[in-house]
């Protein structure tokens, strides 16, 4: 497990708010142990782990109080894994609710990964009608067989609430809830939502930011630093990197949501990618002992030396071979390789950078050679690391080829999300940690133009003009575990196919005209990724899982490789963009992702070679 080191002072601050928020189950505890409730039967949901809640129940029963408390957050599965030994159930039936303005999948992948917990095909899910708009009557319906014949059923409650969202749009949410009665299983003293801790956070956070009087003309800031302290639930499952956070849930939820908000203020559609409001850090935190729900927000100036100081400590030698890394690669080791790159290069090599918004350098390497030429570049989102250390590995790779290999590489686009993914990393290694994903304007940097300073963008601009690329390979990842955005409808809008991992996957994107070489392409590269030890299988390993929640899979497949072609006129004339589900990975997993993307890089230079030929520039 990583450690986080020592902090060190954060940059000056103006803050925006500092506030704590009464603890949900603590209150709970303390209101039902007054007296006149003695002999009632409570039920709460609150996003809270399994330790806590029975505590809760322990205390309540010393006041004579019958207690019993359920996670908000995925209760379905929480009821598998308090309720059962999963490795006692034979078969499970599981009837799903289906509610607007949620979509009709929504509660089956709510419930994920709970199929993988599963033998297999041990689980069946099937649609349950729920009539009107009480929402205290939205519940699953669960029949259980264990393996010694014996049969159980049980109705799980899904504690939601209908309100709009952070850009007005209507949403089903869970949240928690509170039923009392005079005996066990009434709800004749008290039957309703309940707005808990967590909730109370978000929705303080979101207020804050979006009630201040911002100049949407430029960059509102440089730095807006959201620290939540809350409790929560935080531990892995044993199924692939899946795992269950909610300080991760919230991270994510806060991001996407403030993001949205300043797209819709600026009057940008959701989801462009173009808007710069600049950087947005929520950092959330497992709530220390005694301690209360804390939100601070601060506007900061960036304070390049204090957060490259903070990132997460080494676990790899400064001197490990690149095919033996287990974590992204620190910036020091990727200009070292560069640098062996440019010193083993034949006659025209030439390095070439630019600077980014907070002054750090985005390196490249151009190698003229006689072959035909190839852009390799890895980093856009900066929380996506295996093709970084994937693109190194296929550089030197080339370099093997002894004068033909003609490519230009950029093995880091995004520095400053870089760095941020590694300060965050510190506290959380196994969160996606999407406020890296963009750059420190907050924006995608493969759409910026002109007439705004290009900063990174610059970078890929040289590198398409010094080699003359008609193919850019470009090395991406996705999650490597379930996103979801709790307080938001649950379902990350606009990254929807996003949500759950479906394995390494292939989006070729092309300019009019180059259709046929983009298919060329993938059939080519899909053919050598069968043959990379293990990765036929992982795929379909995570493609089963996937398409047991979230339906058949949305994209056409090649040799168990899922793969989208698009006319879309970015960059060079034919760029493949590969797919790894490696936010959140290390140790093996890691090692194997970036020799997934290495393979894949070579295999497309390859392929190019003879498809590419001839076809001119970009």
């Amino acid at each position: 497990m990583l450690q986080a080191p020592a902090s060190k002072p954060a940059a000056p601050a103006s803050w925006l708010i500092d506030a704590a928020v009464p603890r949900t189950l603590q209150a709970w505890v303390l209101q039902f142990s007054q007296s006149q409730w003695a002999g009632a039967h409570v039920q709460g949901w609150v996003f809270e782990d399994a330790t806590t809640r029975r505590a809760a129940e322990a205390a309540l029963a010393q006041a004579g109080v019958s207690a019993r408390f359920y996670s908000a957050y995925k209760p379905l599965l929480h009821h598998f894994l308090e309720a059962w030994d999963v490795a006692q159930i034979a078969q499970a039936v599981v009837r799903y609710p289906a509610v607007a303005p949620a979509s009709e999948r929504r509660f089956i992948l709510e419930a994920y990964p709970l199929a993988g917990l599963l033998a297999p095909g041990a689980l069946q899910f099937e649609p349950l009608a729920v009539g009107g708009d009480d929402l205290s009557a939205l519940h699953y319906e669960v029949e259980v067989t264990l393996k010694d014949g014996s049969l159980h059923r049980a109705r799980v409650f899904a504690p939601n609430r209908r309100h709009l969202d952070a850009i007005g749009q209507q949403q089903l949410s869970p949240t928690g809830w509170l039923r009392v009665g005079s005996s066990s299983g009434a709800a004749d003293r008290l039957d309703g939502p309940q707005f808990t801790d967590y909730e109370q956070l978000f929705s303080l956070a979101l207020h804050t930011v979006q009630t201040q009087p911002w100049n949407l003309q430029a960059p509102c800031f440089e730095r807006l630093q959201i620290r939540i302290d809350a409790p929560g639930l935080e531990y892995a499952l044993p199924v692939g990197d899946e795992r269950v956070s909610t300080h991760e849930a919230l991270h994510e939820d806060l991001y996407f949501s403030l993001l949205e908000h300043f797209q819709q203020q600026s009057g940008r559609p959701t989801g462009d990618r173009r808007l710069q409001p600049g950087q947005i850090v929520p950092d959330v935190r497992p709530l220390a002992d005694g301690a209360q729900p804390r939100l601070r927000i601060a506007l900061q100036s960036f304070d390049v030396a204090a957060q490259d100081a903070a990132a997460w400590p080494e676990v790899d030698a400064p001197d490990q071979p690149l095919h033996e890394l287990q974590q992204a690669a620190a910036p020091a080791r990727i200009v070292q390789t560069l640098d062996a790159l440019k010193a083993l290069a034949g006659p025209g090599a030439r390095c070439f950078s630019a600077t980014s918004r907070q002054g750090r350098a985005v390196h490249g390497l151009y190698q003229p050679g006689s072959g035909v030429p190839v852009l390799i570049s890895a980093g856009q989102h900066a929380n996506e690391t295996s093709g970084v250390v994937g693109a190194l590995r296929a550089a030197q790779a080339l370099q093997q080829q002894k004068g033909r290999a003609h490519f230009a590489l950029i093995p880091l686009e995004n520095p400053d999300g870089y760095a941020l993914h590694r300060e965050l990393g510190a506290q959380h290694p196994h969160h996606m940690q999407h406020a890296a994903r963009y750059s420190a304007l907050g924006d995608d940097i493969e759409y910026r133009a002109a007439p705004l300073p290009l900063y990174e963008r610059a970078a890929r601009e040289e590198a398409l003009a010094l080699s003359g690329a008609a193919l850019h390979v470009n090395l991406h990842g996705y999650p490597a575990h379930e996103w979801t955005r709790p307080l938001t409808g649950y379902v990350p809008r606009g990254f929807e196919t996003w949500m759950l991992p479906k394995g390494f996957f292939l989006i070729l994107r092309h300019h009019a005209g180059r259709g046929d070489q983009a298919r060329a392409l993938v059939q080519a590269v899909a053919r050598a990724l069968h043959d990379v030890p293990g990765l036929a299988e992982f795929n379909a390993r995570q493609l089963a899982l996937f398409e047991r929640h979230a339906g058949p899979i949305p994209f056409e497949t090649l040799h168990g490789f899922p793969y989208v072609v698009a006319e879309q006129p970015h960059d060079a004339a034919v760029t493949l963009i590969t797919e790894f589900p490696d936010e959140t990975v290390h140790g093996e997993a890691f090692r194997f992702a970036h020799t997934v993307q290495m393979h894949a890089t070579l295999a497309a230079v390859a392929a190019w070679q003879d498809i590419g030929a001839g076809s001119g520039r970009r």
